[in-house]
């Protein structure tokens, strides 16, 4: 499974599930549009996020959306 995000006119962030030597991970990557084939390439910019972690991380990007700063001063 693999979910695209635009970054910008040129570049996409694409998370996909993926597995390293029998290690399951989350890829976000940047990949670029190339023209010459139509096709998105990967760059070398990205982070794999091991599943063990992945609470940790989704934890730690809600505490930077602003709704959830909001939220949690109001209470």
């Amino acid at each position: 499974m693999s979910i695209d995000i635009k970054k910008n006119s040129r570049e996409i962030i694409r998370i996909e599930d993926s597995e390293y030597q029998g290690n399951r991970f989350v890829d976000l990557r940047v990949y670029y549009y190339d023209e010459a084939n139509g096709e998105n390439k990967p760059t070398k910019k990205g982070v794999a996020i091991p599943y063990s972690s992945l609470g940790e991380v989704i934890d730690a990007l809600k505490a930077l959306q602003p709704e959830t700063k909001k939220e949690e001063q109001s209470e």
